[in-house]
């Protein structure tokens, strides 16, 4: 006699890159094994029609309920139960829609939407990996550094750091990066950045939620803290890598290398 067991909600073990969590839902996307959805019966599915096979996915973007995948083969925009071409075809590291217009950030510099047409904004032939968009300035993450455009001076300002800058928030002021060697990268608001190197844990990203900044690493996850006015890591879940975090309903969703979408309770923080 066979027994059907049901699987755990957490049953994908795919290695994950990338998990967003919005009023439409929890996603998260994979290396080469496409983008999936959790019910709310913590079922998952796999968002796959219109998705070219063997898409590495890098990020996911849900915003005003739009779900974008920026992936090794463009960017696409889950419409009508399908992956549609959103107009980058360049290998696309990060999109945002800020005011009326639309960014993505390519292989091939900082591009920009505005109606129906996407145009090189910045950076032409450099690989850029992230971006923040402020009121005065637009801070780049590139292949070699980072760069900034000062829109009160209409110049750009270059910091060549000899590595590449693959995720970017700000904290206290300071211009917080994560570098393609595992380090955290530490602007000191006079154009200098600190590398500091964490006893060979390798930082995969820093990503903002709310007033909080979360550090992913290949030892677990962290969060970004001053004690004593010192910068430091605090602890939240070790013992796996994690790629990327997201909230949602009190729950803290996390994308991991080997052990699937991991969640725990954010009161037990």
């Amino acid at each position: 006699m066979r027994t059907e067991t049901k699987k755990p909600w957490n049953w994908l073990l795919f290695p994950f890159s990338s998990v967003k969590a919005g009023d439409s839902g929890l996603f998260a996307a994979s290396y080469g094994y496409g983008v999936y959805e959790m019910d709310s019966n913590a079922n998952w599915g796999k968002l796959n029609e219109g998705m070219p096979d063997g898409t590495n996915i890098y990020r996911l973007q849900l915003q005003h309920d739009h779900l974008h995948a920026c992936s090794s083969k463009g960017l696409f925009q889950w419409k009508d139960n399908r992956w549609e071409e959103a107009g980058i075809t360049l290998p696309c590291h990060q999109y945002r829609r800020i005011g009326g217009s639309s960014y993505a950030s390519t292989s091939d510099g900082l591009w920009m939407k505005t109606g129906s047409n996407w145009n090189l904004l910045a950076c032409a032939g450099k690989c850029i990996y992230d971006f923040i968009n402020l009121p005065q300035y637009v801070i780049v993450a590139h292949n070699t550094g980072v760069s900034i455009y000062d829109r009160f001076m209409d110049e750009w300002s270059e910091f060549e750091l000899n590595r590449a800058v693959t995720s970017l928030t700000v904290f206290r002021g300071h211009l917080i990066g994560a570098s393609d060697r595992g380090e955290l990268l530490v602007g000191d608001k006079r154009g200098k950045f600190q590398r500091i190197a964490y006893g060979g844990m390798h930082i995969f990203s820093v990503v903002a939620i709310d007033k909080d900044i979360y550090v992913c690493t290949d030892r677990g996850l962290y969060r970004l803290a001053y004690v004593v006015n010192h910068l430091t890591l605090l602890s939240i879940k070790l013992g796996f890598p994690v790629t990327d975090v997201d909230i949602m309903d009190g729950q803290l969703y996390m994308a991991t290398l080997f052990q699937g979408i991991q969640r725990m309770e954010l009161s037990s923080l």
